[in-house]
Protein backbone atom coordinates (compact mmCIF):
# COMPACT_ATOMS: atom_id res chain seq x y z
CA UNK A 1 0.00 0.00 0.00
CA UNK A 2 1.45 3.43 -1.04
CA UNK A 3 2.25 6.03 1.87
CA UNK A 4 0.28 9.06 -0.04
CA UNK A 5 -3.50 9.69 -1.01
CA UNK A 6 -5.35 12.65 -2.61
CA UNK A 7 -2.16 14.31 -2.90
CA UNK A 8 -0.44 11.45 -4.26
CA UNK A 9 1.09 13.61 -6.85
CA UNK A 10 2.55 15.92 -5.02
CA UNK A 11 4.23 13.02 -2.40
CA UNK A 12 1.73 13.89 0.36
CA UNK A 13 2.15 12.02 3.31
CA UNK A 14 -0.98 10.41 4.88
CA UNK A 15 -2.38 11.82 7.66
CA UNK A 16 -4.16 10.04 10.15
CA UNK A 17 -5.74 11.05 13.80
CA UNK A 18 -5.89 8.65 16.83
CA UNK A 19 -8.51 9.68 19.12
CA UNK A 20 -7.46 8.34 22.52
CA UNK A 21 -3.74 8.16 21.13
CA UNK A 22 -2.66 6.72 25.32
CA UNK A 23 -4.00 3.44 24.91
CA UNK A 24 -2.23 0.00 25.24
CA UNK A 25 -3.36 -0.85 21.70
CA UNK A 26 -3.51 2.83 20.33
CA UNK A 27 -0.34 4.31 20.80
CA UNK A 28 1.94 1.25 19.28
CA UNK A 29 -1.37 1.49 16.23
CA UNK A 30 0.38 5.31 16.35
CA UNK A 31 3.92 4.04 16.49
CA UNK A 32 3.71 0.87 13.71
CA UNK A 33 1.93 3.55 11.18
CA UNK A 34 4.80 6.26 11.95
CA UNK A 35 7.12 4.02 11.31
CA UNK A 36 5.25 3.06 7.56
CA UNK A 37 5.66 6.99 6.82
CA UNK A 38 2.43 8.05 7.68
CA UNK A 39 1.74 11.72 9.51
CA UNK A 40 0.48 10.78 12.66
CA UNK A 41 -1.32 13.40 14.99
CA UNK A 42 -3.39 12.32 18.43
CA UNK A 43 -5.54 13.36 21.09
CA UNK A 44 -6.30 11.99 24.49
CA UNK A 45 -7.29 13.52 27.71
CA UNK A 46 -4.50 11.70 30.19
CA UNK A 47 -1.77 10.00 29.14
CA UNK A 48 0.74 7.82 31.19
CA UNK A 49 3.71 5.69 30.11
CA UNK A 50 4.92 3.72 28.76
CA UNK A 51 2.67 5.61 26.08
CA UNK A 52 3.74 8.56 26.80
CA UNK A 53 7.41 8.30 27.00
CA UNK A 54 7.25 6.33 23.28
CA UNK A 55 5.06 8.68 21.66
CA UNK A 56 7.02 11.59 22.77
CA UNK A 57 10.32 9.85 21.36
CA UNK A 58 9.19 10.35 17.99
CA UNK A 59 7.41 13.33 18.41
CA UNK A 60 3.62 12.35 18.40
CA UNK A 61 3.17 13.08 21.66
CA UNK A 62 0.01 15.69 21.67
CA UNK A 63 1.06 19.33 22.98
CA UNK A 64 -1.87 19.69 25.33
CA UNK A 65 -4.13 17.25 26.80
CA UNK A 66 -7.38 17.07 25.97
CA UNK A 67 -9.92 16.96 22.86
CA UNK A 68 -9.46 19.84 20.46
CA UNK A 69 -11.11 20.10 17.43
CA UNK A 70 -8.82 22.74 15.93
CA UNK A 71 -6.87 19.38 15.59
CA UNK A 72 -9.56 17.96 13.36
CA UNK A 73 -9.43 19.22 9.75
CA UNK A 74 -10.14 18.84 6.01
CA UNK A 75 -6.32 17.38 5.30
CA UNK A 76 -7.52 13.82 7.51
CA UNK A 77 -7.43 10.82 5.35
CA UNK A 78 -8.71 8.93 8.71
CA UNK A 79 -10.13 8.72 12.41
CA UNK A 80 -9.17 5.80 14.50
CA UNK A 81 -10.89 6.30 17.33
CA UNK A 82 -9.93 3.98 20.64
CA UNK A 83 -11.86 2.83 23.57
CA UNK A 84 -11.77 5.24 26.21
CA UNK A 85 -12.94 7.74 24.02
CA UNK A 86 -16.76 8.38 24.30
CA UNK A 87 -19.59 8.71 21.95
CA UNK A 88 -19.86 12.48 22.33
CA UNK A 89 -16.62 13.34 21.85
CA UNK A 90 -16.45 17.05 20.25
CA UNK A 91 -13.03 16.03 18.07
CA UNK A 92 -15.79 13.13 16.83
CA UNK A 93 -18.53 15.65 16.61
CA UNK A 94 -16.27 17.69 14.29
CA UNK A 95 -14.70 14.72 12.33
CA UNK A 96 -18.25 13.79 11.49
CA UNK A 97 -19.26 17.56 10.31
CA UNK A 98 -16.35 17.82 8.05
CA UNK A 99 -17.19 14.52 6.86
CA UNK A 100 -13.81 12.52 7.74
CA UNK A 101 -13.67 8.49 7.55
CA UNK A 102 -14.04 7.47 11.16
CA UNK A 103 -12.53 3.59 12.04
CA UNK A 104 -11.90 1.70 15.06
CA UNK A 105 -8.75 0.15 15.45
CA UNK A 106 -9.63 -3.32 14.72
CA UNK A 107 -11.67 -2.13 11.59
CA UNK A 108 -8.08 0.03 10.19
CA UNK A 109 -5.74 -2.93 10.67
CA UNK A 110 -8.25 -4.75 8.24
CA UNK A 111 -7.72 -1.91 5.83
CA UNK A 112 -4.25 -2.29 6.34
CA UNK A 113 -3.64 -5.58 6.09
CA UNK A 114 -6.23 -6.49 2.76
CA UNK A 115 -3.54 -7.36 0.60
CA UNK A 116 -1.75 -9.67 3.27
CA UNK A 117 -2.37 -13.14 4.90
CA UNK A 118 -4.07 -12.57 8.08
CA UNK A 119 -3.57 -15.01 10.41
CA UNK A 120 -5.56 -14.80 13.61
CA UNK A 121 -5.57 -16.42 17.19
CA UNK A 122 -8.78 -15.91 18.91
CA UNK A 123 -10.69 -17.65 22.01
CA UNK A 124 -11.21 -16.77 25.65
CA UNK A 125 -7.77 -17.64 26.74
CA UNK A 126 -4.01 -18.04 25.33
CA UNK A 127 -4.18 -15.81 22.93
CA UNK A 128 -1.37 -13.32 23.48
CA UNK A 129 0.79 -16.35 24.17
CA UNK A 130 0.39 -18.29 21.14
CA UNK A 131 0.72 -15.16 19.04
CA UNK A 132 3.78 -14.87 20.65
CA UNK A 133 5.15 -18.05 19.83
CA UNK A 134 3.94 -17.77 16.46
CA UNK A 135 5.53 -14.35 15.88
CA UNK A 136 8.80 -15.85 18.17
CA UNK A 137 9.12 -18.13 15.32
CA UNK A 138 8.39 -16.48 12.32
CA UNK A 139 10.93 -13.73 13.43
CA UNK A 140 14.15 -16.05 14.12
CA UNK A 141 13.80 -17.45 10.81
CA UNK A 142 13.73 -14.28 9.50
CA UNK A 143 10.27 -13.90 7.81
CA UNK A 144 8.72 -11.18 7.21
CA UNK A 145 5.48 -10.38 9.44
CA UNK A 146 3.28 -7.78 10.38
CA UNK A 147 1.00 -8.35 13.72
CA UNK A 148 -1.18 -6.95 16.18
CA UNK A 149 -0.44 -8.54 19.66
CA UNK A 150 -1.65 -7.79 23.20
CA UNK A 151 1.43 -7.34 25.12
CA UNK A 152 4.71 -6.32 25.01
CA UNK A 153 6.85 -8.71 23.49
CA UNK A 154 10.35 -9.40 24.13
CA UNK A 155 12.83 -8.53 20.66
CA UNK A 156 9.61 -6.62 19.63
CA UNK A 157 9.87 -2.59 19.78
CA UNK A 158 6.12 -2.28 19.20
CA UNK A 159 3.18 -4.34 19.47
CA UNK A 160 1.42 -3.62 16.32
CA UNK A 161 3.52 -3.68 12.64
CA UNK A 162 2.40 -2.53 9.87
CA UNK A 163 3.90 -2.89 6.28
CA UNK A 164 3.55 -4.85 3.12
CA UNK A 165 4.40 -8.11 4.50
CA UNK A 166 3.15 -10.97 2.69
CA UNK A 167 1.50 -12.41 5.90
CA UNK A 168 -0.13 -10.62 9.06
CA UNK A 169 -0.09 -12.50 12.87
CA UNK A 170 -2.90 -10.37 14.71
CA UNK A 171 -4.21 -11.67 18.08
CA UNK A 172 -8.22 -11.44 18.13
CA UNK A 173 -9.56 -10.08 20.62
CA UNK A 174 -13.91 -10.83 21.44
CA UNK A 175 -14.03 -7.16 23.36
CA UNK A 176 -16.15 -4.40 21.43
CA UNK A 177 -14.23 -2.09 18.69
CA UNK A 178 -15.57 0.96 19.67
CA UNK A 179 -17.44 3.12 22.17
CA UNK A 180 -19.36 3.50 18.27
CA UNK A 181 -19.49 0.25 17.52
CA UNK A 182 -20.12 -2.40 19.81
CA UNK A 183 -18.99 -5.67 17.54
CA UNK A 184 -16.20 -7.85 18.88
CA UNK A 185 -13.24 -6.63 17.26
CA UNK A 186 -12.60 -10.58 16.01
CA UNK A 187 -15.39 -9.55 13.90
CA UNK A 188 -13.58 -7.08 11.52
CA UNK A 189 -10.54 -9.26 10.66
CA UNK A 190 -11.50 -12.08 8.10
CA UNK A 191 -8.98 -14.51 8.29
CA UNK A 192 -7.19 -16.94 5.98
CA UNK A 193 -6.05 -18.62 8.62
CA UNK A 194 -7.06 -18.94 12.32
CA UNK A 195 -7.15 -20.70 15.77
CA UNK A 196 -9.75 -20.74 18.48
CA UNK A 197 -7.93 -21.79 21.72
CA UNK A 198 -10.92 -21.93 23.19
CA UNK A 199 -14.36 -20.65 25.20
CA UNK A 200 -14.97 -20.05 28.72
CA UNK A 201 -17.28 -16.79 29.49
CA UNK A 202 -16.13 -13.27 29.63
CA UNK A 203 -17.26 -9.89 29.81
CA UNK A 204 -20.06 -10.36 30.96
CA UNK A 205 -20.51 -6.48 31.15
CA UNK A 206 -20.96 -6.78 27.35
CA UNK A 207 -22.40 -10.36 26.62
CA UNK A 208 -25.08 -10.83 29.24
CA UNK A 209 -25.72 -14.62 28.51
CA UNK A 210 -23.46 -17.91 27.44
CA UNK A 211 -25.02 -18.19 24.21
CA UNK A 212 -24.47 -14.70 23.22
CA UNK A 213 -20.70 -14.68 23.55
CA UNK A 214 -20.78 -18.23 22.06
CA UNK A 215 -22.46 -17.00 18.92
CA UNK A 216 -19.74 -14.20 18.65
CA UNK A 217 -17.22 -17.06 17.84
CA UNK A 218 -19.81 -18.88 15.43
CA UNK A 219 -19.96 -15.39 13.81
CA UNK A 220 -16.20 -15.15 13.39
CA UNK A 221 -16.17 -18.82 12.12
CA UNK A 222 -18.43 -18.15 9.46
CA UNK A 223 -16.65 -15.19 8.17
CA UNK A 224 -13.08 -16.95 7.67
CA UNK A 225 -12.34 -16.43 4.04
CA UNK A 226 -13.18 -18.86 1.74
CA UNK A 227 -10.56 -21.50 1.74
CA UNK A 228 -9.16 -20.97 4.98
CA UNK A 229 -8.35 -23.08 7.71
CA UNK A 230 -9.30 -22.97 11.59
CA UNK A 231 -7.32 -24.70 14.09
CA UNK A 232 -9.58 -25.52 17.14
CA UNK A 233 -8.76 -27.32 20.55
CA UNK A 234 -10.70 -30.86 20.04
CA UNK A 235 -11.48 -31.19 24.21
CA UNK A 236 -13.41 -27.62 24.33
CA UNK A 237 -17.10 -28.71 24.34
CA UNK A 238 -18.67 -25.02 22.50
CA UNK A 239 -16.21 -25.64 19.78
CA UNK A 240 -16.89 -29.02 19.07
CA UNK A 241 -20.76 -27.54 18.22
CA UNK A 242 -19.50 -24.78 16.03
CA UNK A 243 -16.31 -25.46 14.38
CA UNK A 244 -18.07 -26.59 11.56
CA UNK A 245 -20.24 -23.67 10.69
CA UNK A 246 -18.83 -22.56 8.02
CA UNK A 247 -18.56 -25.05 5.12
CA UNK A 248 -15.86 -23.25 2.65
CA UNK A 249 -12.85 -23.77 5.19
CA UNK A 250 -11.07 -26.70 6.37
CA UNK A 251 -10.80 -27.74 10.04
CA UNK A 252 -8.95 -29.67 12.65
CA UNK A 253 -8.50 -30.47 16.13
CA UNK A 254 -5.47 -30.35 18.40
CA UNK A 255 -4.65 -31.73 21.83
CA UNK A 256 -2.15 -31.52 24.12
CA UNK A 257 1.01 -32.87 22.54
CA UNK A 258 3.07 -35.63 23.77
CA UNK A 259 5.05 -34.65 26.86
CA UNK A 260 6.90 -35.18 29.59
CA UNK A 261 8.67 -33.02 33.32
CA UNK A 262 11.75 -33.76 34.06
CA UNK A 263 13.62 -32.37 36.97
CA UNK A 264 10.85 -29.41 37.04
CA UNK A 265 11.98 -29.23 32.75
CA UNK A 266 9.21 -30.00 30.15
CA UNK A 267 10.37 -31.51 27.15
CA UNK A 268 7.94 -32.21 24.10
CA UNK A 269 8.28 -35.66 22.44
CA UNK A 270 7.68 -35.75 18.21
CA UNK A 271 9.10 -39.12 16.93
CA UNK A 272 11.21 -40.38 19.42
CA UNK A 273 13.04 -36.91 19.90
CA UNK A 274 13.67 -34.55 22.93
CA UNK A 275 12.97 -30.73 22.42
CA UNK A 276 13.19 -28.49 25.95
CA UNK A 277 10.84 -25.65 26.35
CA UNK A 278 11.16 -23.33 29.01
CA UNK A 279 7.37 -23.11 28.85
CA UNK A 280 5.03 -25.08 30.89
CA UNK A 281 1.78 -26.52 31.62
CA UNK A 282 -0.77 -28.49 29.56
CA UNK A 283 -2.41 -24.81 28.56
CA UNK A 284 0.57 -23.48 27.22
CA UNK A 285 1.47 -26.78 25.95
CA UNK A 286 -1.91 -26.87 23.89
CA UNK A 287 -1.04 -22.95 22.73
CA UNK A 288 2.18 -24.27 21.17
CA UNK A 289 0.51 -27.12 19.59
CA UNK A 290 -1.72 -24.52 17.68
CA UNK A 291 1.53 -22.35 16.79
CA UNK A 292 3.15 -25.67 15.82
CA UNK A 293 -0.11 -26.43 13.05
CA UNK A 294 -0.23 -22.48 11.98
CA UNK A 295 3.82 -22.60 11.10
CA UNK A 296 3.57 -25.54 9.26
CA UNK A 297 0.83 -24.53 7.05
CA UNK A 298 3.61 -21.54 6.46
CA UNK A 299 6.04 -24.06 5.26
CA UNK A 300 8.30 -24.79 8.55
CA UNK A 301 8.85 -28.12 9.72
CA UNK A 302 8.56 -29.75 12.81
CA UNK A 303 12.45 -29.03 13.07
CA UNK A 304 12.72 -25.67 12.24
CA UNK A 305 9.86 -25.20 14.50
CA UNK A 306 11.04 -26.83 17.45
CA UNK A 307 14.51 -25.31 17.41
CA UNK A 308 13.25 -22.02 17.17
CA UNK A 309 10.36 -22.38 20.09
CA UNK A 310 12.75 -23.36 22.64
CA UNK A 311 13.87 -20.01 23.95
CA UNK A 312 10.51 -18.78 24.47
CA UNK A 313 10.29 -17.70 27.44
CA UNK A 314 6.49 -16.40 27.14
CA UNK A 315 4.71 -13.07 27.07
CA UNK A 316 4.93 -9.93 29.12
CA UNK A 317 2.78 -11.13 32.33
CA UNK A 318 2.22 -14.08 31.32
CA UNK A 319 3.53 -17.02 33.59
CA UNK A 320 6.28 -14.36 33.67
CA UNK A 321 9.05 -15.82 35.70
CA UNK A 322 10.25 -13.26 38.19
CA UNK A 323 12.40 -15.03 40.75
CA UNK A 324 14.01 -18.50 40.47
CA UNK A 325 16.35 -20.69 42.93
CA UNK A 326 17.22 -24.08 43.68
CA UNK A 327 14.01 -23.80 46.31
CA UNK A 328 11.75 -21.08 45.21
CA UNK A 329 10.01 -19.67 42.07
CA UNK A 330 7.94 -16.70 42.08
CA UNK A 331 5.54 -15.97 38.46
CA UNK A 332 3.22 -13.23 37.29
CA UNK A 333 0.54 -13.89 35.30
CA UNK A 334 -2.33 -11.76 33.97
CA UNK A 335 -5.08 -14.26 34.63
CA UNK A 336 -8.34 -12.90 35.95
CA UNK A 337 -11.30 -14.88 33.81
CA UNK A 338 -11.69 -18.25 35.90
CA UNK A 339 -10.75 -20.55 32.54
CA UNK A 340 -7.40 -19.01 32.89
CA UNK A 341 -6.76 -18.98 36.86
CA UNK A 342 -7.81 -22.50 36.99
CA UNK A 343 -4.73 -22.97 34.08
CA UNK A 344 -2.44 -21.01 35.74
CA UNK A 345 -2.15 -22.20 38.79
CA UNK A 346 -2.52 -26.04 37.76
CA UNK A 347 0.28 -25.26 35.50
CA UNK A 348 2.70 -24.13 38.21
CA UNK A 349 1.97 -27.12 40.45
CA UNK A 350 2.10 -29.76 37.98
CA UNK A 351 5.44 -28.51 37.58
CA UNK A 352 6.75 -28.42 40.82
CA UNK A 353 4.40 -31.15 42.23
CA UNK A 354 6.80 -30.90 45.60
CA UNK A 355 6.50 -27.56 46.75
CA UNK A 356 3.82 -25.51 48.85
CA UNK A 357 2.19 -22.90 46.37
CA UNK A 358 0.59 -19.75 47.26
CA UNK A 359 -1.63 -18.25 44.77
CA UNK A 360 -2.96 -14.76 44.86
CA UNK A 361 -5.69 -13.27 42.47
CA UNK A 362 -6.44 -9.84 41.98
CA UNK A 363 -10.05 -9.25 40.99
CA UNK A 364 -10.18 -6.54 38.88
CA UNK A 365 -12.83 -6.51 36.17
CA UNK A 366 -15.95 -5.83 35.67
CA UNK A 367 -16.70 -9.81 35.50
CA UNK A 368 -14.71 -10.68 38.19
CA UNK A 369 -15.99 -8.60 40.71
CA UNK A 370 -19.90 -9.22 40.24
CA UNK A 371 -21.22 -11.01 42.58
CA UNK A 372 -23.17 -13.26 40.51
CA UNK A 373 -20.61 -14.29 38.39
CA UNK A 374 -18.40 -15.25 41.29
CA UNK A 375 -19.70 -18.61 40.97
CA UNK A 376 -17.75 -19.56 37.84
CA UNK A 377 -14.64 -19.53 39.90
CA UNK A 378 -15.33 -22.40 41.92
CA UNK A 379 -12.69 -25.20 42.31
CA UNK A 380 -10.22 -22.66 40.19
CA UNK A 381 -7.77 -22.20 42.89
CA UNK A 382 -7.92 -25.58 44.25
CA UNK A 383 -4.35 -26.69 43.12
CA UNK A 384 -2.69 -23.58 45.06
CA UNK A 385 -1.94 -25.07 48.94
CA UNK A 386 -2.69 -21.26 49.85
CA UNK A 387 -4.99 -19.04 48.47
CA UNK A 388 -5.10 -15.68 48.23
CA UNK A 389 -7.65 -13.00 46.65
CA UNK A 390 -7.47 -9.41 46.86
CA UNK A 391 -10.28 -6.99 45.84
CA UNK A 392 -10.52 -3.15 46.15
CA UNK A 393 -13.22 -1.99 47.46
CA UNK A 394 -12.39 1.44 45.15
CA UNK A 395 -12.71 -0.90 42.38
CA UNK A 396 -15.88 -1.77 43.33
CA UNK A 397 -17.08 1.90 43.78
CA UNK A 398 -15.62 2.95 40.29
CA UNK A 399 -17.21 0.45 38.40
CA UNK A 400 -20.90 0.82 40.39
CA UNK A 401 -20.87 -2.96 41.65
CA UNK A 402 -22.34 -4.01 44.44
CA UNK A 403 -20.29 -4.54 47.78
CA UNK A 404 -18.49 -7.94 48.65
CA UNK A 405 -17.91 -9.52 51.72
CA UNK A 406 -15.13 -11.92 52.11
CA UNK A 407 -17.97 -15.01 52.77
CA UNK A 408 -18.89 -14.07 49.13
CA UNK A 409 -15.70 -14.68 48.20
CA UNK A 410 -15.02 -17.82 50.45
CA UNK A 411 -18.06 -19.74 49.46
CA UNK A 412 -17.61 -19.07 45.63
CA UNK A 413 -14.44 -20.39 45.41
CA UNK A 414 -14.31 -23.22 47.89
CA UNK A 415 -11.13 -23.10 48.83
CA UNK A 416 -10.21 -25.27 52.19
CA UNK A 417 -7.86 -22.48 52.95
CA UNK A 418 -8.45 -18.86 51.35
CA UNK A 419 -7.41 -15.09 52.74
CA UNK A 420 -9.33 -12.88 51.50
CA UNK A 421 -7.75 -8.77 51.51
CA UNK A 422 -9.06 -5.84 50.99
CA UNK A 423 -6.03 -3.56 51.72
CA UNK A 424 -2.73 -4.28 49.70
CA UNK A 425 -1.06 -3.88 52.93
CA UNK A 426 -2.96 -6.36 54.78
CA UNK A 427 -1.83 -8.79 51.74
CA UNK A 428 1.77 -8.18 51.66
CA UNK A 429 1.85 -8.34 55.51
CA UNK A 430 0.59 -11.55 55.14
CA UNK A 431 3.24 -12.65 52.87
CA UNK A 432 6.18 -11.70 54.39
CA UNK A 433 5.08 -13.60 57.45
CA UNK A 434 4.53 -16.49 55.96
CA UNK A 435 7.58 -19.46 55.92
CA UNK A 436 9.13 -19.86 52.55
CA UNK A 437 11.41 -22.27 52.71
CA UNK A 438 10.86 -24.69 49.45
CA UNK A 439 7.94 -22.68 48.43
CA UNK A 440 6.38 -20.72 44.91
CA UNK A 441 4.81 -18.25 44.63
CA UNK A 442 2.31 -17.07 41.92
CA UNK A 443 0.51 -14.05 41.86
CA UNK A 444 -2.73 -13.12 39.15
CA UNK A 445 -3.94 -10.35 37.99
CA UNK A 446 -4.99 -7.82 34.98
CA UNK A 447 -4.58 -4.67 37.20
CA UNK A 448 -1.75 -3.95 39.56
CA UNK A 449 -2.43 -5.15 43.32
CA UNK A 450 -3.42 -1.58 44.30
CA UNK A 451 -0.19 -0.40 43.55
CA UNK A 452 1.99 -2.83 45.17
CA UNK A 453 5.63 -3.31 43.79
CA UNK A 454 5.42 -6.88 43.02
CA UNK A 455 9.21 -7.03 42.32
CA UNK A 456 9.49 -5.41 44.89
CA UNK A 457 7.70 -7.50 46.99
CA UNK A 458 9.01 -10.94 46.12
CA UNK A 459 12.68 -9.77 46.44
CA UNK A 460 12.08 -8.95 49.87
CA UNK A 461 10.22 -12.66 50.34
CA UNK A 462 13.47 -14.60 49.00
CA UNK A 463 16.00 -12.54 50.08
Amino acid sequence: MKNTTKGDNLGEKKRIHLIAIGGSAMHNIALALHHKGFQVTGSDDEIYDPARSRLAKYGLLPAAEGWHTKRITHDLEAIIVGMHAREDNPELHRARELGIRIYSYPEYIYEQSKQSRRIVVAGSHGKTTTTAMILHVLQKLGRDTDYLVGAQLEGFETMVRLSDAPIIVLEGDEYLASPLDRRPKIHFYKPHLSIITGIAWDHINVFPTFENYVEQFEIYIKDIEKDGVLFWYKNDEHLRKIADVNPHIRTQAYDTPTHEVVDNQTFIIKENKKFPLQIFGKHNLQNLESAHLVCGELGIDDAEFYEAISDFAGAARRLQLLYKSDTNVAYLDFAHAPSKVEATVRALKEQYPARPLVGCLELHTFSSLNKDFLKEYRNTMDAADIACVYFSEHTLKMKRLPELSTQDIVSSFGHPNMKVFTQKEDLTNFLEHLSWKNSNLLMMSSGKFGGVDVKGLIAGLFD
